[in-house]
C-alpha cells in the first residue's frame, strides 16, 4: 500500500491542505479554503461594534470549516483508507481564551471583542509588553535575554495582560488560554496537548518552566492565574498528540483513529520542508509578513530576536527566531492606492526591474506594520526618504521592496556579529513568485538564495511531521531528507548592483537607528500618539 499523510496549514486569510506521498514527498492533492471572516480588523462580526486601532482578531469556526472543506477536496484522487497521520501549522502567536472543554469564549460571549482570539498582528497590547519588558529587565529576569532584551507585543504575556487590564470579567471566565496551533489540534483528538514551539517562542517557556508567579503578580494583582490556564506537561514537535475523533473524521473523510501530530508554527516546521535541518542554514517565509528561523549548535543572546529556544526547531539543536511584521503587507498597501489589484503589482514590478539600483534616488523603512526584529517596537512606522516632483509610483514600489530586504540584512548581520554564522539564506513563502523581488534580496544580502521546492511550504513541512508522529520515520531529520525540497543557489548577487546597495543599505541602517533607537529621534512615537490622541 501507497501511504500518505496530510498538512494542513492555517495562515492569516485562509488555510490550504496537502496530501503528501510518505514515500518521497510527492505532493499528490491540495486545496485552499478562504476564511469567511477573513482577519477581523475592522468591526466586530457578531455586533458591528467599530474595533479599536492596531486590533486583529480571527474566527474559529472559520478554521474549522478548513478541515470540513480543504482536506477533503485535497483527497479527491486518492483514497483516504490510505492516510496514515494528519499535523496542522498555524500563524503564531494566535492565541484565545476558552473553557475548560475547549468551547471558544467567543461562542459563549460574541459580544465582548476580548473573547476572540488574538490573530499574531493584533499590535493592541504595545503598553502591556512596554511594561512586562520594563519590570523583567528591572528584576533582571534571566528569560529576558532569550527574546532579544524585549518580548514583543505579538506574544502571549502581552495580549493575556491586555485582556485582563482591559475586560477583567472575560479573563475570569476564561478557563484556558491556548494558541490556535493547540486548540485545532484539541479538535481532532479531544485532548488538550500544548506543543514546546508555540510555548518556548510564544510563551516565554525557558529551561522547564515560565516565568516565575511573583513576577506576573508583580505585573497586575491576579495575572499569576494566567499561568494556571496555560499549565500541562509539553509535547515534542514530531511527536503524537492523540488519534483522530470520530467527529474529526467525518469533518475531513479521514479513518477514525489515525495518527495527528503534535501542532506547530507555520514558519517553523518550513525548516525541514526546505530541508534546513543543520546548523546555520536561515530559512525565510516570505509572504505577508517574514519570519526568519534558523538552527545554531550553541546559545547565544542575539539583540531583538523573536526568541532562541532549545529544540525549538530541530531536536538537539538550538532554534532562533526573527521577523519582519510587514512584506508582502506593504506592498499590498501601497497598491491599494492604485487601481488594477494584481496586474497593478505586475506592472509595477516590470517598471521598477527596468530601473538600476539606486536611480530613484529614494530610501524607505520597512515599518508599516512596526518592526518586530531587531527593535521591536510596533509603535515605529514608515519613513520614506529622497521624494521629489519627479518620483513615480515604481520609484517607491522598489524603494519599499529594497527597504524590506535592508530589514532582512539587519536581521543576518545581527544573529552574525552576536556568533550565529548564517551559512545558507533559504526563501519559502509567496513572495518567491516574484523574481525581480528575490534577486534584490541576493544582491542586497550579498549571498546565494536557495529556494524551497514547494508552494506548499509549511503545510510540506505539517505532512513531514505527520509521518514522524505515524511511526513511518524515526525522526524529523530522516523524514526532512526523504520528503524536503530545496533548489541550491537558483538567485546570485550582481556585484555590482550589491555595490550600490551596500551605500544605500548604509544610509537605511543610519534611518533605522534615528528613528529607532533609544536617543534618537522620537517623532514616530509622538506621531502615532497624536493620531490616537485625536482618534478618541
Amino acid at each position: 500500500m501507497t501511504r500518505y499523510v496530510v498538512g494542513v496549514d492555517f495562515g492569516t486569510l485562509s488555510g490550504r491542505a496537502v496530501v503528501v506521498r510518505v514515500a518521497d514527498g510527492a505532493e499528490v492533492g491540495t486545496a485552499v479554503h478562504e476564511y469567511r471572516h477573513g482577519a477581523v480588523e475592522r468591526t466586530l462580526p457578531a455586533t458591528g461594534e467599530t474595533l479599536p486601532p492596531h486590533w486583529a482578531l480571527q474566527m474559529p469556526s472559520d478554521w474549522v470549516d478548513v478541515l470540513r472543506h480543504a482536506v477533503p477536496a485535497a483527497l479527491r484522487d486518492i483514497d483516504p483508507a490510505d492516510v496514515v497521520g494528519i499535523a496542522t501549522d498555524f500563524t503564531a502567536c494566535t492565541f484565545l481564551p476558552v473553557l475548560a472543554d475547549g468551547t471558544p469564549l467567543s461562542d459563549v460571549l460574541p459580544a465582548e471583542k476580548h473573547a476572540y482570539p488574538k490573530l499574531w498582528k493584533h499590535h493592541a497590547a504595545q503598553r502591556q509588553a512596554d511594561r512586562i519588558n520594563a519590570l523583567a529587565a528591572a528584576r533582571g529576569e534571566a528569560w529576558l535575554a532569550r527574546y532579544g532584551g524585549k518580548l514583543s507585543s505579538e506574544w502571549q504575556l502581552a495580549k493575556a495582560l491586555q485582556v485582563l487590564e482591559e475586560d477583567p470579567a472575560v479573563f475570569a471566565r476564561a478557563e484556558r488560554f491556548i494558541e490556535a496551533a493547540d486548540w485545532i489540534v484539541w479538535q481532532l483528538t479531544g485532548v488538550e496537548t500544548r506543543n514546546a514551539c508555540t510555548a518556548g517562542y510564544k510563551g516565554a517557556y525557558q529551561d522547564g518552566g515560565y516565568p516565575p508567579r511573583d513576577y506576573f503578580e508583580a505585573l497586575h494583582p491576579g495575572f499569576g492565574a494566567f499561568l494556571d490556564k496555560t499549565d500541562g506537561p509539553l509535547s515534542p514537535l514530531g511527536g503524537l498528540a492523540g488519534r483522530l475523533t470520530a467527529e474529526a473524521a467525518a469533518w475531513t473523510g479521514l479513518p477514525e483513529g489515525i495518527a495527528v501530530a503534535v501542532g506547530n508554527v507555520d514558519a517553523h516546521v518550513t525548516a525541514p520542508a526546505a530541508q534546513a535541518v543543520d546548523a546555520g542554514q536561515l530559512v525565510a517565509i516570505m509572504g505577508t509578513s517574514t519570519c526568519h528561523v534558523m538552527s545554531g549548535a550553541a546559545l547565544a543572546d542575539v539583540p531583538g530576536m523573536c526568541g532562541v529556544v532549545a529544540d525549538g526547531i530541530i531536536p538537539g539543536l538550538y532554534g532562533y527566531e526573527a521577523g519582519q511584521s510587514g512584506v508582502g503587507d506593504i506592498f499590498g498597501w501601497f497598491v491599494g492606492f492604485l487601481e488594477g489589484g494584481a496586474d497593478t503589482h505586475d506592472r509595477l514590478t516590470e517598471l521598477a526591474a527596468a530601473q538600476r539600483p539606486g536611480q530613484h534616488g529614494l530610501v524607505a523603512l520597512d515599518w508599516h506594520n512596526g518592526n518586530r526584529s531587531v527593535l521591536v517596537d510596533h509603535h515605529l512606522s514608515s519613513v520614506i526618504v529622497g521624494q521629489t516632483l519627479a518620483t513615480r509610483p515604481e520609484d517607491v514600489y522598489r524603494a519599499l521592496i529594497e527597504a524590506t530586504a535592508f530589514g532582512t540584512r539587519t536581521i543576518v548581520e545581527t544573529l552574525e556579529t552576536a556568533g550565529v554564522p548564517v551559512t545558507e539564506f533559504i526563501a519559502a513563502g509567496g513572495l518567491l513568485k516574484n523574481t525581480f523581488l528575490m534577486q534584490v534580496y541576493s544582491d542586497v544580502l550579498r549571498r546565494p538564495i536557495s529556494v524551497i521546492d514547494s508552494e506548499q511550504g509549511p503545510a510540506l513541512g505539517s505532512a513531514i511531521h505527520a509521518a514522524v508522529a505515524a511511526g513511518e520515520y524515526p525522526d524529523v531529520r530522516a523524514a526532512a531528507a526523504a520528503m524536503g525540497k530545496v533548489k541550491r543557489a537558483v538567485y546570485t548577487p550582481d556585484e555590482a548592483a550589491a555595490d550600490v546597495y551596500d551605500r544605500l543599505y548604509a544610509e537605511y541602517r543610519q534611518l533605522h537607528d534615528h528613528f529607532g533607537r533609544p536617543g534618537g529621534n522620537e517623532v514616530l512615537h509622538r506621531l502615532r500618539e497624536l493620531r490616537e490622541e485625536v482618534a478618541q
